[in-house]
């Protein structure tokens, strides 16, 4: 079995995973669901602010979510998240970037109305070849008890 709440400890680090962006997966995402010119042609990427291709943050934030479910969720008692509490997109995400994701612990409890689950504050960050934060999340998810009113 992969990690339940009673693995998780506040303040603990983990590597999520890594992920390098091809000029044609920023491409292909951003024509299906973020069509902004920045994102979509070097030329007009040229004459943005951001004086070239960038990937879309929305792009960012899935490609994190992606390496969450498969390297870290998978197997786990992840039972979903009720939200998102914040995003900040920090620096671009350029072609040939590679993110890597870490998640950090910041606080966890135990459901008083579902004691058999736990609630679980998280912050994700994305941090590029340079060592630069590129995107930091701040979440909660639900993750299920291996034993149910046990002292955790």
């Amino acid at each position: 079995m992969g990690i339940s709440f009673e693995d998780l400890e506040v303040g603990a680090s983990r590597e999520v995973g890594k992920h390098t962006f091809t000029r044609d997966e920023i491409v292909e995402f951003a024509q299906k669901f973020d069509p902004q010119p920045f994102h979509l042609d070097e030329a007009a990427a040229a004459e943005s602010p951001f004086r070239g291709l960038v990937a879309s943050g929305w792009h960012t934030c899935s490609v994190m979510m992606g390496m969450l479910v498969r390297n870290l969720f998978a197997g786990s008692t992840s039972m979903g998240s009720p939200g998102i509490d914040e995003i900040r997109w920090l620096k671009p995400v350029r072609v040939g970037d590679t993110i890597t994701m870490m998640t950090v612990t910041l606080d966890k409890r135990v459901s008083e109305s579902k004691p058999d689950r736990g609630i679980v504050s998280t912050r994700w960050e994305g941090i590029n070849q340079h060592g630069e934060l590129v995107i930091t999340v701040l979440t909660k998810g639900m993750f299920g008890l291996r034993k149910p009113g046990a002292a955790v």
